[in-house]
């Protein structure tokens, strides 16, 4: 056993140690590094661990390597279109063009054309100019008497409390100078938000943070004094998000300093806890209600709400409710079950959620077929990246994309994944001051807005070169999807025809493919 191994070296070591010391007294130093390792050694025999009480000393080699080994892989083993959840390509793609450099590629595509889940689209031999106006879209049904007029591209939702202060500052400058929205996550709008100005998206979960009583109910004066400044433009409940569907969220007592205690009203140093649902309604109908109650105290803003989606007959329960009751939201924005967040419990992040290219064509014509699609504008929040990315997304019904990682790439992000543990490298997901001092405000916020122009730019290159003059243009039978062991098919082939306006309101007319939902569909319950 290497337990007798490390004995005997012992030994053997003190012997030449008492040896050496005899004719070089200088080397006595080493008795204090022999101590060490006799008394590591000793306390690995005796842990419950083992692997230690196996292989005392050598075996923390072990520890050492498995803790580097993200580092290896991503910087020496990764290739440039293994990594996860963004690879290598994705990454350098976004930080060259936050830099203002070029994206150019040289030698030719890296991708894996064969493989399955591969999208491409077909050019066109007469390219088009696409207008820059089709890089704005108004918000607003006719519930709502103060419309926003907000970017094609904004940032997705992520709380002050997963960033740090440095990173909400960047992001939102850049926002403001680029003339695009920065959504606040749940974790309300703190002083980071309101600094530079930038348009806010203020997106409510189920803590109600920043307007909540002191028993974590809902707050309708707090919410009106916050939600009438003009910087808040839109409002967005939030039901749940791809990462973790149906769970709930836990901020320890360690992290909430007297800001983050002070920003979402909480008590600094006790445990924050984000309930899986609202408090304020339990059903379809109730969820209108609370949307139209938030559009009111608002003065008129758009209102909508985001969810992943998960049983359809679900969303369906929420179309029939809107049908029932009048009271349409503004948007719906869908998140797709490959979305991120700071911290979630493994299983939920892999095994829950429709996939947003899956969510996305359901919700479209789910509102399509009730007759309401024109009123509401749908919002895609899923790995939107790139400039095909969206070319994608609006292919499959979105209105406008945004994006949340992608958006941290462009402030410092590196993708170590560490943001769970308040060591992030860069300063952008931790709140430690010490390390958040690194970002660069001035700086960051400049890439911010240099990413999104390049991403809304390539964009509308991508669009004009498939030969059409609007994002509007698009449709699924314009993106093909390569399956497993077949040839590639458009995505109007794998998602199935859309229902003709209103047709899922008759029964003699309702496609088969969507009776058993509509059917199970109660505007009552969820």
């Amino acid at each position: 056993m290497y337990q007798r191994h490390f004995f005997i070296a012992l030994a053997v070591s003190f012997i030449g140690l008492a040896i050496t010391g005899l004719f070089h007294p200088a080397w006595n130093v080493l008795w204090v590094v022999w101590l060490g390792v006799a008394a590591l050694g000793i306390y690995d025999l005796r842990c419950h661990h083992s692997v230690l009480s196996n292989y005392p000393v050598i075996g923390h080699l072990r520890y050492l390597m498995e803790f580097v080994r993200p580092e290896l892989r991503q910087y020496f083993f990764e290739s440039d279109s293994s990594g996860r959840p963004f690879n290598r390509e994705q990454r350098e793609l976004i930080n060259h063009r936050a830099a203002g450099g070029s994206d150019a590629m040289p030698f030719g595509t890296l991708r894996d054309i064969d493989a399955a889940g591969y999208d491409y689209s077909m050019h066109s031999l007469a390219p088009k100019n696409v207008d820059s106006a089709f890089g704005r879209v108004v918000v607003g049904g006719a519930q709502c008497t103060k419309p926003y007029n907000s970017s094609i591209f904004n940032i997705s939702g992520m709380s002050f409390g997963a960033l740090s202060g440095n990173a909400i500052l960047a992001m939102n400058k850049g926002a403001r100078v680029g003339g695009f929205a920065h959504d606040t996550g749940e974790g309300a709008i703190s002083p980071y938000h309101e600094r530079h100005g930038g348009d806010l998206i203020w997106q409510l979960g189920t803590g109600y943070f920043g307007c909540r009583t002191k028993e974590g109910r809902f707050d309708p004066d707090l919410f009106k004094e916050k939600a009438c400044s003009d910087q808040v433009r839109m409002i967005e409940v939030k039901l749940s998000q791809g990462a973790k569907p149906s769970h709930g969220g836990l901020l320890p007592g360690a992290k909430v300093n007297d800001e983050i205690a002070e920003t979402r009203r909480i008590e600094a140093g006790q445990d924050c806890e984000s309930p899986a649902s609202h408090p304020e309604f339990s059903t379809p109908g109730g969820l209108l209600e609370f949307v139209a109650r938030l559009r009111e105290l608002s003065g008129g803003k758009p209102t909508g709400f985001k969810l992943c989606i998960g049983q359809r007959s679900e969303f369906l329960s929420i179309c029939k409710a809107m049908l029932d009751t009048g009271i349409l939201p503004d948007f719906i924005t869908v998140d797709g079950a490959e979305g991120g967040t700071g911290a979630a419990p493994t299983e939920f992040s892999d095994s829950l959620g429709l996939y947003i290219n899956e969510a996305l064509p359901f919700v479209h014509q789910a509102l399509t077929g009730c007759g309401l699609r024109d009123q509401i504008r749908v919002i895609a929040s899923g790995k939107v990246a790139l400039g095909y990315d969206m070319v994608v997304k609006h292919a499959l019904g979105a209105d406008i994309c945004h994006a949340a990682r992608p958006f941290m790439f462009a402030v410092g992000c590196i993708q170590s994944r560490r943001c769970h543990t308040n060591q992030c490298p860069t300063g952008v997901a931790t709140q430690d001051p010490r390390r958040s001092r690194a970002l660069d405000v001035e700086d960051k916020s400049k890439r911010v807005t240099r990413y999104h122009e390049a991403t809304v730019a390539s964009f509308f290159n991508m669009v004009g070169a498939m030969g059409l003059s609007s994002p509007k243009e698009l449709t699924p039978a314009m993106v093909q999807h390569r399956t497993q062991f077949a040839p590639a098919r458009p995505w109007s082939d794998i998602i199935g025809p859309c229902p003709a306006p209103g047709q899922l309101l008759d029964d003699s007319e309702r496609p088969e493919a969507w009776s058993a939902c509509w059917s199970a569909a109660s505007a009552d319950r969820f």
